[in-house]
C-alpha cells in the first residue's frame, strides 16, 4: 500500500511540474521591465545629478572671475567663456534628443542687493553679485528619444561679494567682463 501511494504521488507530482514549466519565464518577463525602468531611472538620476554638481562648479568659476572683473579663460564674453568651459559637449551646446535641449546651459549675472531709494542694483565694492547656471533636463531622453515628458530645471548658482569695482557708466559697460549690457538685479 506504501508503494501504491508513492507511485501516486509521484505521477501527480509530475504533473504539477508539467503544469509550472514556463512559470518562472513568464513571470521574468513580467518583472524585467520594471527592473530595467529602475535601472535606468537610477543612471539618468546620477546623470542630472552629475550636471547639476558641474553647474555648481561652473556658477562659482563664473562669479569668482567677474568678482575681479578679469576673463582669463579667453572668449568675447565671461558668460561665453564659461559655457565653453562645461565637461561635456551636451552641457556646453545641447543636442536634439539629448537630456540637454539646444543651446545648453546659460550663464546669467545679477546684483543681489538694490538701491532702496531708486530700485537700482547695487554695484560697488563689496555688494553681492550671483552667477547662475541653468539648463532644462529631460528625464530618461536616451531611453526613450525626446525622452519622457517630464523635465525639469538644473540650476547651480553662487554669490560672492565684489572685490574690483563694476564699471556702471554706460559708456564703458562693455569694458566690464560680464554684464555687458549694463548691470541687472536679482
Amino acid at each position: 500500500m506504501c508503494q501504491g501511494m508513492k507511485r501516486r504521488a509521484s505521477g501527480a507530482k509530475r504533473r504539477m511540474d508539467a503544469n509550472e514549466r514556463g512559470a518562472a519565464l513568464v513571470e521574468f518577463v513580467l518583472v524585467l521591465p520594471l527592473v530595467l525602468l529602475l535601472l535606468f531611472g537610477m543612471v539618468d538620476f546620477g546623470k542630472a545629478f552629475n550636471y547639476w554638481n558641474d553647474e555648481t562648479h561652473l556658477a562659482n568659476e563664473a562669479v569668482r572671475y567677474a568678482v575681479v572683473n578679469k576673463n582669463p579663460l579667453g572668449g568675447p564674453d565671461l558668460e561665453t567663456a564659461v559655457k565653453q568651459d562645461a565637461d561635456s559637449g551636451e552641457l556646453k551646446n545641447g543636442c536634439s534628443g539629448c537630456s540637454i535641449d539646444t543651446p545648453g546651459i546659460t550663464v546669467s549675472f545679477c546684483f543681489v542687493n538694490k538701491d532702496p531709494s531708486t530700485g537700482a542694483p547695487i554695484t560697488s565694492v563689496g555688494a553681492p553679485l550671483r552667477a547662475t547656471v541653468s539648463a532644462d533636463y529631460h528625464w530618461l531622453a536616451f531611453l526613450v528619444g525626446q525622452g519622457l515628458r517630464a523635465q525639469s530645471g538644473l540650476t547651480g548658482s553662487a554669490t560672492m561679494r565684489i572685490e574690483q569695482p563694476y564699471n556702471d557708466d554706460p559708456a564703458h559697460w562693455a569694458d566690464n567682463v560680464y554684464l555687458k549690457s549694463g548691470p541687472v538685479a536679482c
